[in-house]
């Protein structure tokens, strides 16, 4: 099995080898980019943090920005990170693997809200349906007392035995 960091150096190499081949007069500035790149590529860098982008092309390789983009480099170097099986620096690799978890925690975060919004929803109208249960009770209670208190009085001086339901009834 190879190492992803020959693939990747064999992989600009030979991106380099082409570009050189395709104009033969490039120049010291040209020369430097793609060392810088090759540098970065490798997880290498000498001066900045290490991720591939203009920016640091550019510092490493200790050009203006301006110089880059007008390097035929820069265009070999746009295919080469475009390529799908162009295997990046590590710290790029974690640097997006960090974003990726970032955005996946703020879709989890934005979904538990919204759960806890329906449940605060679903509280919310259990109370009420509580409470309305607690007033209908209370009612059904004062009428309950009420038919027990006229039952009494009809009551009153009059006493009768109910039946058992076991005993046939009387006639």
């Amino acid at each position: 099995m190879t190492d992803p960091t020959d693939e990747t150096l064999r992989a600009v190499r030979t991106a380099f080898f082409r570009l050189a081949r395709e104009n033969p007069g490039l120049t010291e500035i040209d020369h430097k980019i793609m060392r810088a790149f090759e540098q970065l590529m490798l997880g290498r860098p000498e001066i900045t943090d290490g991720r591939t982008s203009a920016v640091n092309i550019c510092a490493e390789a200790g050009v203006s920005r301006a110089s880059y983009y007008r390097s035929p480099v820069a265009t070999v170097i746009k295919e080469i990170l475009s390529s799908p099986e162009a295997r990046r620096p590590e710290s790029d690799e974690l640097r997006q693997e960090v974003a990726r978890l970032k955005q996946s925690e703020r879709e989890v975060r934005r979904e538990k809200a919204n759960e806890i919004r329906e449940l605060r929803a679903t509280v919310a109208a259990y109370a009420n349906q509580i409470q309305v249960l607690a007033l209908r009770n209370a009612e059904l209670e004062t009428d309950t007392q009420r038919l027990q208190a006229q039952l009494d009085r009809g009551r009153e001086g009059l006493i009768k035995q109910l039946r058992r339901s076991e005993e046939p009834a009387s006639t």
